[in-house]
C-alpha cells in the first residue's frame, strides 16, 4: 500500500515530518487534505483507530467554530472533519495498516519499521 501521510502544505508539522522522511530515504505520498478530503469511510476508520486523538482541540481553526459545530464533535465527528478537514490532528501517517496522528520520530521510526521503510 505505500506510505502515505495527510496534512495541510502549511503545517509547521507537517513539514518537519515530510522533511524527516526525506531525510531519511522514506519514500511517501503527502495528500493536502483541504485539497483532497479523505472520505467520510476513510476519516471513520481514522475515527475508530484513534478515537479523540484525531481531533485538534488546541488549533485556530476548533477555536473559530460556533458552539453548535463544537457539539458535532460529540455526536458525528467524521461529519465535522469532512466539513472542516483542518480540524485533524496533524500530520496523519497511514503505513502498514495502521494510522498515527501527530508526528514524533520515535513513534513513526517504530511504525515504519515494520512497514519496512526504515
Amino acid at each position: 500500500m505505500g506510505i502515505r501521510v495527510f496534512g495541510l502544505k502549511n503545517c509547521d508539522s507537517c513539514r518537519k515530518a515530510r522533511k524527516w522522511l526525506d531525510e531519511n530515504g522514506i519514500g511517501h505520498e503527502f495528500i493536502d487534505v483541504r485539497e483532497n478530503t479523505p472520505p467520510l469511510a476513510t476519516l471513520k476508520q481514522w475515527q475508530t483507530a484513534l478515537g479523540e486523538k484525531l481531533l485538534n482541540r488546541r488549533g485556530t481553526t476548533w477555536r473559530q467554530l460556533s458552539e453548535t459545530d463544537k457539539a458535532r464533535a460529540d455526536q458525528d465527528l467524521t461529519a465535522l472533519l469532512h466539513d472542516h478537514p483542518s480540524l485533524m490532528k496533524r500530520p496523519i501517517l497511514v503505513a502498514s495498516g495502521e494510522v498515527h496522528a501527530g508526528f514524533n520520530t520515535k513513534t513513526w521510526t517504530k511504525l515504519l519499521k515494520q512497514d519496512g521503510s526504515c
